[in-house]
């Protein structure tokens, strides 16, 4: 390298003094010593840093001991692979969750159009979750039934097949291909309708029936398809459609006048494509023999049941012994039925729940409670009852879901805002009398806990007016905000509440009905069940063929809160 440079001889090296020998190695240790404090102090450097991480991620807390590492040092991902990856998976897991709420725990499919029905896949974002949860048996019948329907429902060859054994009159098992009907004829008002709807679509799933709802085009302007590539809606063009104006209690094809002729058995029932169910309020002894076990034995051979009624009659289902126990297996929690059956059935369309939401967020949202007062006085002509406002006023107060107003100086202390509540009341009534008054109760007064009371009421038609579009639209839209509150006062006998109930899961509070304009004490009380009444049930006991208490003959009948001779599914704890 330095070619200048002269080198010694190797004699002469040799013979160097041993002092000038020593003084290059003490030089080379020198640069050799040097050398190792740099590679000390540049591992030094390295491992310091890799100490205090460690130390950090595992430092010890003088109270708890060692702490969490998320607790001291956030981890930073790096950029573009893990944190795209993982904000991926954080959007897809929550895609999920969304899909499982909307989907009610399995009682609902995915599949549908998410545009074509919006509250099916928005509900869940308006309701807290039910603490009722449907079975995995009753899961697994809906499942079935909805498989059943598709191969069965209109349009289909089974359909067309059986169809046409209406108008040969006679039966033809091959023909039919097994396929039976259970067809509900459009009868009453909303709320009637939705129960008694309820209740003939678990007696078709009972007798592996499929459920057709005649209602034409109302009926599809206030509600979704509730069946995923397939209709429930009966068609137009049905067979016997021209004829149902003519079914009655005395038409020849009742089931009841049959039997009240004995023109009805075994023999008989072979040969027949369809028979006439009248089982609306004002049914007779021979039409109530619909519920004896001896009589569904005769029936499951027609393909063709013509269901009118009017009544959610499930409670005397559960009393027929051959359907006793796939009920049970079905409903383990007896009295959500219509919960379970009316979440999985009634999604508003989306007319309707334009109406719903666009009401909700105006005058429900922001409060930090909601209460829902169905007030339904049936004889309209008498205008607001002083009676029933204080029956009303009585029962939100002394149940404490409204609180009392302050009187004296008290009243004029102004809350903070951390203590300051709001409470939303929904009131739906066919006339503003009672809201006018609770409205300007709440206005004019403070109240003693100093929670702010907004009162709210969407329509007031005046009276009820079953067959107009608009009034239903109003009616189902009101009925489920009923629904979504937190607390519910509803009246008794109205199945226009027993709808709110139902769908929300709620024991709702009932206002006795008043006799002959006389306070009732208490002026209500605690329903014992979601589920609705059965207001005209049979008194008889089918296999000792004489009358009986129908509820009193297992745990989880009983009479109903409003209506001492009706039939209620309870639980029976």
């Amino acid at each position: 390298m330095y070619p200048s440079r002269r080198r010694l001889p190797l004699s002469k090296a040799i013979d160097k003094e041993p002092e000038e020998q020593f003084g290059v190695q003490e030089k080379r240790c020198r640069f050799l010593g040097a050398m190792r404090i740099t590679e000390i102090l540049a591992l030094f450097m390295v491992t310091i840093p890799v100490l205090l991480v460690i130390v950090a991620m595992f430092g010890y807390d003088q109270g708890n001991g060692f702490v969490e590492a998320t607790r001291i040092i956030r981890m930073e991902p790096e950029p573009n692979v893990t944190s795209s990856d993982d904000s991926t998976l954080q959007r897809d897991q929550e895609q999920k969750d969304s899909v499982g709420l909307s989907l009610l725990g399995g009682l609902l499919v995915s599949g549908f159009k998410k545009e074509s029905c919006l509250s099916r896949y928005q509900s869940y974002q308006y309701r807290k979750a039910s603490p009722h949860k449907p079975s995995l048996h009753l899961l697994s019948k809906l499942r079935a039934y909805e498989e059943l329907h598709k191969r069965c429902g209109p349009g289909t060859r089974p359909y067309i097949k059986a169809e046409r054994l209406l108008k040969l009159k006679q039966t033809d098992d091959e023909e039919s291909e097994g396929c039976k009907y259970v067809v509900w004829m459009s009868f009453s008002g909303l709320g009637n309708r939705i129960i008694s709807i309820a209740s003939a679509f678990l007696y078709a799933m009972l007798t592996d029936r499929v459920l057709l709802v005649e209602g034409g085009e109302q009926f599809k302007d206030l509600f979704c398809e509730p069946f995923l590539d397939t209709t429930w809606l009966l068609p137009k063009d049905f067979t016997l459609t021209s004829q149902f104006s003519g079914f009655g209690q005395n038409s020849a094809h009742c089931h009841g006048d049959m039997l009240k002729k004995k023109l009805i058995n075994s023999s008989s029932v072979s040969s027949m494509s369809h028979l006439y169910l009248h089982l609306a309020h004002d049914y007779n002894d021979q039409d109530k023999m619909f519920f004896c076990a001896e009589d569904q034995n005769l029936l499951k051979n027609v393909p063709w049941l013509i269901m009118r009624t009017n009544n959610f009659f499930a409670p005397s289902l559960f009393l027929i012994p051959s359907f006793e126990e796939e009920l049970g297996m079905m409903f383990p929690e007896k009295g959500t039925v219509f919960h379970h059956l009316g979440r999985y059935l009634f999604h508003p369309s989306n007319n309707v729940w334009g109406l719903i939401t666009r009401y909700y967020q105006a005058y429900l949202a922001k409060a930090d409670e909601r209460i829902g007062l169905q007030i339904r006085v049936f004889d309209e002509k008498s205008g607001v009852s002083p009676q029933v406002t204080k029956q009303i006023i009585a029962c939100v107060q002394n149940e404490d879901l409204l609180p009392k107003l302050s009187k004296g100086e008290e009243q004029h202390k102004q809350p903070s805002e951390e203590d300051l509540k709001l409470k939303s009341v929904l009131v739906t009534s066919l006339t503003t009398g009672y809201f006018e008054i609770l409205k300007t109760m709440y206005w004019e007064n403070p109240t003693v806990t100093r929670d702010v009371i907004g009162i709210h009421q969407p329509s007031h038609e005046g009276h009820q007016q079953t067959e107009k579009l608009m009034h239903n639209r109003k009616a189902w839209a009101e009925m489920y905000l009923l629904s979504l509150t937190d607390k519910l006062v509803i009246s008794a006998w109205s199945t226009f509440g027993y709808v709110a109930q139902g769908l929300g899961g709620l024991r709702a509070w009932i206002l006795y009905k008043q006799e002959n304009q006389t306070n009732t004490n208490p002026p209500c009380g605690r329903a014992m069940s979601p589920d609705p009444c059965f207001h005209a049930p049979p008194y008889y006991d089918c296999k000792a063929k004489r009358g009986t208490d129908t509820g009193k003959v297992v745990p989880h009948v009983r009479h109903c809160e409003d209506i001492s001779w009706g039939l209620k599914l309870v639980d029976n704890s």
